[in-house]
């Protein structure tokens, strides 16, 4: 495969979304096939600050430095997450609006109105009972596991991590599985740029369907706590907070279950390891959150004003980008042993960190332990090199992740 063509920097300061040279597209197959190349390539013409389209004629700034990604992370007065201003010039059926507009919730706001809605989302994520979620992730497992066990082969995004997701958000949000399948399928639409404005709407109906659920039938899950939360939410910020919890619970977390195991499947100091190696789940698990997050670009501002970094002038109200999977390894901070290094950014920094990882690493953590234990001998039913990845500028998955093993007796169901 051959590389794009980037150009080359300009000598001097200059702005990532002015320039007159082409900026590298991070929607094509091509990208997905080898990001990580393409993130060595951008760091050697541009530095830090890179020149981007995130769809057709969408310009931004990508950073793939670590240290810069630090100072914007940490700096939300000049950069803030809010969209507004850009999105007056953004069509509707853009591929990327639905990712990048405002929306009332904690993702997408800035200053008092994002620790409004920050506390209610941390109160709801608070009263999880985790040890009751890992009993539900195996009750979940279990007959997933079964379904397929005794088959020999399987593939694991369609009959594991992504049913398994999904029922998970649901006993989380208290989400009958009607509403929940609406929601999934339109987040899938949003985050491949297929249709992306009417899978949006679709969202915001099946969400506003919870939420009437609910306020009729409150019960021990985040959506009642979120309604019953002292900020006093309405419908319409209900629909945004929800939706950022099924975005994240469903394709992050699938996500983040296929690329572990694919490590896990491919490098031999796991693969070695599944019935008796020395590295454990967790070191997998951040080994996939430091190489290839689910989310390889995303905690997206807006400067108020231009800005000069490195250089670099990033222009007001144009998105800037934070490459975590590129900053994660950038030569200028990575460590010699990288899985026990959680210093990475793939959770964020500072008031937008992500607030359910403790809920997500158990998640995903649990769900790997389960198939493995029960299917020990796993391995690729494919070469390594014939797994293929979703094209879109924000996250990292699969397509499939297709496997044999020694057919197995079901599992007893707890």
């Amino acid at each position: 495969m051959t590389s794009p063509q980037l150009p080359t920097r300009t000598v001097g300061p200059y702005s990532p979304i002015d320039t007159d040279g082409p900026r590298v597209p991070l929607y094509t197959e091509e990208f997905a096939a080898d990001p990580h190349r393409a993130y060595r390539e951008m760091r050697e013409r541009y530095g830090s600050l890179v020149p981007v389209d995130l769809a057709p004629g969408v310009p931004g700034t990508l950073v793939v430095g670590y240290r810069s990604a630090l100072r914007i992370l940490n700096d939300p007065d000049h950069f803030p997450a809010d969209s507004r201003i850009w999105q007056q010039d953004i069509p509707a059926d853009c591929p990327v609006r639905p990712m990048l507009e405002w929306r009332p919730c904690a993702v997408r706001t800035a200053g008092v109105e994002h620790l409004r809605y920050r506390q209610a989302t941390v109160a709801g994520l608070d009263k999880v009972d985790l040890f009751a979620l890992q009993h539900t992730v195996e009750r979940i497992a279990i007959p997933l596991i079964n379904s397929f066990c005794e088959a020999g082969t399987a593939e694991l995004i369609e009959q594991y991590a992504y049913p398994l997701t999904f029922e998970v958000i649901n006993a989380l949000l208290g989400c009958p599985r009607e509403i929940g399948q609406r929601a999934a399928q339109a987040i899938h639409s949003i985050l491949d740029g297929e249709h992306a404005d009417q899978a949006n709407a679709e969202l915001a109906r099946a969400m506003f369907d919870l939420i009437t659920l609910k306020r009729a039938e409150p019960a021990d899950d985040i959506t009642t706590r979120l309604l019953q939360h002292p900020v006093g939410l309405d419908d319409m910020e209900m629909i945004h907070q929800l939706l950022t919890f099924y975005g994240a619970g469903i394709e992050h977390q699938q996500n983040l279950i296929i690329n572990t195991l694919r490590i896990m499947l491919t490098d031999g100091r796991f693969a070695g390891g599944l019935i008796g190696g020395s590295l454990s789940t967790r070191d997998a698990l951040d080994e996939a959150l430091f190489i290839d997050p689910p989310m390889h670009n995303f905690c997206v501002s807006f400067p108020r004003q231009p800005i000069l970094i490195e250089n670099v002038w990033l222009p007001a109200n144009q998105p800037v980008v934070i490459s975590m999977a590129a900053c994660n390894n950038d030569p200028a901070i990575t460590a010699d042993n990288q899985t026990v290094n959680r210093s990475h950014l793939s959770w964020s920094v500072g008031v937008h960190a992500c607030p359910a990882r403790s809920v997500a690493y158990l998640v995903v953590q649990e769900a790997i332990d389960q198939l493995l234990d029960a299917l020990a001998e796993i391995r690729l039913a494919i070469p390594a090199e014939a797994l293929t990845w979703r094209p879109g500028p924000f996250h990292r998955a699969l397509a499939s992740l297709p496997v044999v093993f020694p057919k197995s007796p079901p599992l007893h169901p707890v």
